[in-house]
């Protein structure tokens, strides 16, 4: 994809993930999260959780994912940044989502396009909503 060829308004395609007790803890370990309400069913309940909670910046990975997916593999991911407003637990259907919200030319003239996203919970609640800044190559050069 070339940042000449996106338009404001376009959708990203939807990218939607159903996380297991097996990825939140591999999740876990991967970045030394230690806290069991990510890996220990019973400590989550205890703590008044349905089950152990997807971890917050694992919401925020699937965000940048979604934007780097629709984007291309020549994208580089200049800025990003997300916030938590929903638990997600192990099998929630979450459906990431974005639309292009802005496109830019900066002073060393690299075509920069900024996305809105959002990640949806399978009865439609916002889990996170994010924003990602996709430098795309452009058409001859």
């Amino acid at each position: 994809m070339y940042f000449e060829d996106v338009e404001v308004g376009a959708a990203i395609e939807p990218v939607t993930v159903r996380p297991t007790t097996v990825q939140l803890f591999r999740f876990s370990a991967v970045t030394w999260n230690a806290h069991r309400i990510h890996y220990d069913t019973a400590y989550a309940r205890a703590e008044g959780y349905p089950d152990v909670l997807v971890q917050s910046h694992l919401h925020g990975c699937f965000l940048a994912r979604t934007a780097l997916e629709w984007a291309g593999p020549a994208a580089r991911l200049r800025k990003f940044s997300w916030q938590n407003r929903h638990l997600a637990v192990p099998d929630d259907k979450l459906t990431c989502t974005g639309q292009v919200v802005n496109r830019i030319v900066d002073d060393s003239g690299a075509g920069l396009v900024e996305c809105a996203l959002e990640e949806r919970n399978g009865d439609g609640v916002l889990c996170a909503p994010g924003t990602a800044v996709l430098e795309l190559p452009r058409r001859g050069g």
